[in-house]
């Protein structure tokens, strides 16, 4: 016999809430995923009439939700902000290049203005490059970083006073254990805040902080929006997928393990003995650091000079050897090697006027891979493979 939704008590129920265990029908499932991220906005005050607010686009479902459920929300309880989509092209043949053309789908999809950003044009290398030069260790280092800057050069350029992302309740669980793992606890204070500036220069949120992964899955699914669902051909080795199975593992035994870690790592209380960085600006680029040089510098440097282990660690030898930095640079903003010298933030100028439509190219001329499915070889001793 067939369930009947328990919020409506009318239709059947279709969906099992992975967050609740609740079994509703579709149309509920998709009244309480947008209400319940609505109160987290109105909650935490995220918004203020008339913010220009870039949504941190990669084509991928979190993003995709996001783009979707701000406009709606946004229509329907008159925020009354002002939205743009904004992506960072890291030079990913064959993943990023691909995943942008969605993206662009949605700028037309949602009506929102898009700006792309590029490592290329930021930073003067591509990650494919990068990749060349570090391997497949450490590349994940490099990219986050570089990312991180990146979003903030794109909102200066776009004039906005907010960027929303789309991390959700999985991947800031993850980012705990990884900081408990790594004894971070400078980064443990603040990574369960919803709203976070630390290392940033324009304040960041995170509408999804309470949000499971599957729910969103679920309602992108059921919704059939646009998105991109593959991902990175660089992660595979990247540190967070050992958490990520180590969550996934945790979940399957207590479905609220992900909301309790978050919980935990609010509660969370440093000694006031304990010596944490304090904030000061990078000397080069005159982005927030908790050094003379920022990290994003630094592994530029240590790229640009040809020693690309230079930046990963706790950097003590190589801040030492970039203190002659700017004598590798001449009067062009050229290093040594030909490589563009990053621009100083105080340099960056806003765009006059709305980035133009950016058209994508035709569908059946994009190469988008299948969606990621258990292989045989994932299955060992016919153990259920908890990281799907």
């Amino acid at each position: 016999m067939p369930k009947i939704c328990v919020l409506c008590q009318t239709n059947r129920a279709m969906i099992k809430r992975p967050k609740t265990g609740q079994q509703i029908c579709q149309q509920c499932f998709y009244h309480v995923f947008e209400t319940e991220i609505h109160h987290t906005i109105v909650d935490a005050k995220l918004f203020k009439r008339g913010d220009r607010v870039a949504i941190g686009a990669s084509g991928g479902k979190d993003s995709t939700v996001l783009a979707h459920v701000l406009k709606t929300l946004n229509e329907r309880y008159d925020y009354g902000v002002n939205l743009f989509l904004l992506s960072v092209d890291e030079g990913i043949t064959g993943y990023r290049d691909d995943s942008l053309e969605t993206v662009k789908r949605n700028q037309q999809q949602y009506d929102l203005p898009l700006k792309i950003v590029s490592y290329g044009d930021l930073y003067g290398w591509t990650m494919d490059e990068i990749v060349k030069e570090v391997g497949l260790k450490n590349n994940c280092t490099f990219c986050g970083v570089f990312r991180r800057q990146a979003l903030d050069r794109g909102a200066m350029m776009l004039g906005v006073d907010h960027i929303v992302t789309g991390h959700n309740a999985d991947d800031i669980a993850e980012t705990v254990l990884m900081n408990i793992f790594r004894g971070d606890v400078a980064r443990l204070g603040r990574c369960t805040e919803i709203v976070t500036q630390g290392e940033s220069m324009i304040r960041r949120s995170k509408p999804f902080k309470y949000t499971y992964e599957k729910e969103i899955v679920m309602y992108a699914y059921f919704k059939k929006l646009d998105y991109f669902s593959t991902e990175c051909i660089y992660s595979p080795n990247a540190y967070r997928g050992h958490a990520r199975t180590f969550l996934k593992d945790l979940e399957s035994i207590r479905p609220t393990a992900i909301i309790d870690i978050i919980h935990s790592g609010e509660a969370f209380e440093i000694k006031s003995e304990i010596k944490l960085p304090k904030q000061q600006t990078c000397e080069r680029c005159g982005y927030m650091s908790s050094n003379k040089l920022c990290k994003a510098c630094v592994l530029l440097e240590g790229l640009n000079k040809g020693l690309p282990q230079l930046g990963i660690g706790k950097g003590t030898r190589m801040r030492r050897e970039l203190s002659e930095l700017e004598k590798n640079n001449d009067a062009d903003g050229n290093n040594e090697n030909g490589r563009t010298v990053v621009q100083h933030f105080s340099e960056i100028k806003r765009d006059t006027e709305i980035p133009a439509v950016v058209q994508p190219r035709d569908p059946a001329l994009v190469h988008t891979p299948p969606p990621r499915t258990p292989q045989a070889k994932d299955l060992i001793d016919k153990k259920k493979d908890l990281t799907w």
